[in-house]
């Protein structure tokens, strides 16, 4: 998977990070990954946004087993964060693969992440 490909992230010319997501005026919602229907009430007049890269943590932890298929290191943090503009939860890798140096409620940020094989992702640091 291709992350940059697949649009569920732009990166601009100085390589800043910024996920695509989408707004419904319907149902005043945002959602992530952008999708054609809202999620929320099925209305059709999704709006293409680019989210906000701040976000407090909501629940954390460490994956110690690889996935299937998954050549990275272990461990390496996971976890629920709110994006701070938009109210949005959203599941993500974080930089952070140890629990105990992280706290509900921290401020994160965007950033890179490059996996084996030089494949560019997202996570919050």
């Amino acid at each position: 998977m291709n992350a940059i490909a697949d649009g569920l992230f732009e990166l601009d010319a100085d390589g800043v990070l910024t996920l695509v997501g989408g707004y419904s005026p319907t149902s005043g919602q945002y959602h992530f990954p952008l999708l054609d229907t809202c999620p929320y009430s099925g209305a059709t007049d999704v709006e293409r946004v680019l989210l906000s890269r701040d976000a407090t943590l909501w629940a954390w932890t460490a994956v110690t087993a690889a996935p299937p298929g998954y050549r990275g290191e272990v461990p390496y943090g996971f976890g629920i964060v709110e994006l701070v503009r938009e109210h949005l939860r959203i599941v993500t890798r974080l930089q952070h693969a140890d629990p105990s140096a992280l706290t509900f409620g921290q401020s994160l940020t965007l950033v890179t992440d490059e996996l084996p094989g030089g494949v560019v992702t997202w996570a919050f640091a």
